[in-house]
């Protein structure tokens, strides 16, 4: 059976409704930058993901290719994790959340898990091939990036992505009780995993990790 990440790590892809304080480890992930409301139709965000998608496909289905250039070292088969998005806004020049009446001011990076396998040349390759597939891509945008969360308050939303501010009220509040306070700033970003997609749900029946980083109130 191919390795799923959602089923073999369930505390940070099937959190409870119920706010909670985790570790997040060190993961890799194919990545690109941008800014701007994601709902944008035609939109940057919106063109990133065939970008994201494609990179992730073309490591994975390495194993079928009769180019032994394209076997890749300790592979193992897996489900391609989901879509995550780490997002945040500046006001004067400072990281902080995000705030959902101001979209276009967003800023974030996209990104898809990758597996413990894929090194920087892996990676590289992947990149190539999939250039040479879709010349009119610049995949110059896609980079490999190397995450350590660390300590966040994490929550499972459902329902319309709009309706998350009530869920963030509740996750940052339990945050407090439990002695932690938002850590937002570098490399400490609102992060969400789209474990729904959004072409084939009803809103209602979406489903969103939220994690907000926190640290210590006493630090």
């Amino acid at each position: 059976m191919p390795f799923d990440y959602k089923k073999e790590y369930k505390d940070l892809y099937q959190p409870k409704t119920k706010p909670a304080i985790v570790e997040v480890p060190r993961m890799s992930f194919v990545a690109v930058e941008g800014k701007g409301d994601p709902n944008e139709e035609g939109g940057d965000y919106q063109t990133t993901l065939q970008l994201l998608y494609g990179i992730s496909f073309t490591i994975k289905m390495s194993k079928k290719s009769k180019n032994p250039d394209d076997q890749i070292d300790g592979y193992f088969d897996y489900v391609v994790p989901p879509l995550e998005g780490l997002w945040w806004m500046t006001d004067d020049g400072m990281l902080t959340g995000i705030d959902y009446s101001r979209k276009s001011d967003f800023h974030w990076i996209s990104m898809i898990r990758l597996p413990e396998f894929v090194t920087p040349n892996v990676f590289e390759h992947a990149r190539e091939q999939f250039a040479a597939k879709h010349p009119e891509t610049d995949v110059s945008r896609a980079f490999l990036f190397d995450f350590d969360e660390g300590t966040v308050a994490q929550v499972m939303h459902k329902g319309p992505y709009d309706d998350e501010p009530a869920t963030i009220t509740a996750l940052d509040a339990y945050a407090n009780e439990q002695g932690y306070a938002l850590d937002f700033g570098a490399s400490r970003y609102h992060h969400e995993i789209y474990l729904s997609d959004p072409r084939k749900s009803k809103p209602e029946n979406l489903k969103t990790v939220i994690r907000h980083p926190v640290k210590p109130t006493d630090q």
